[in-house]
């Protein structure tokens, strides 16, 4: 069952920006839910990317995009979001937005594969 859509992937240039978005498409709580992104670069298995805690007080981040990717939510408007500087070639990939279940902690944790979107795709090149 697919629960999130995302979307705001694209072709940018190294250096370049995108925000991601995400939002639930079945029925969880998304205002209860802690969240996460996911990336999944070609012929490579999928990379934990970013965390936040249901209210968004609580972040966290892979070594590889601190500083550069900065998580965010609005529970009111039910969207979560991955901004995205800085960008680099390896950051290419499928992102994948997904609910934490319960029983995993938020932090450097892939959430299940059932819990995750269609993804959206982040290609950075020339």
């Amino acid at each position: 069952e697919v629960q999130t859509v995302e979307s705001g992937g694209g072709l940018v240039q190294p250096g370049g920006s995108l925000r991601l978005s995400c939002a639930p498409s079945s029925g969880f709580p998304f205002g209860r839910s802690d969240m996460s992104w996911v990336r999944r670069a070609p012929g490579k298995g999928p990379e934990w990317v970013s965390g936040i805690s249901n209210s968004g007080d609580t972040t966290y981040y892979a070594d590889s995009v601190k500083g550069r990717f900065t998580i965010s939510r609005d529970n009111a408007k039910n969207t979560l979001y991955l901004q995205m500087n800085s960008l680099k070639p390896e950051d290419t990939g499928l992102y994948y937005c997904a609910r934490r279940p319960g029983w995993l902690a938020l932090r450097a944790n892939i959430p299940p594969r059932n819990n995750w979107g269609q993804g959206t795709q982040v290609t950075v090149s020339e």
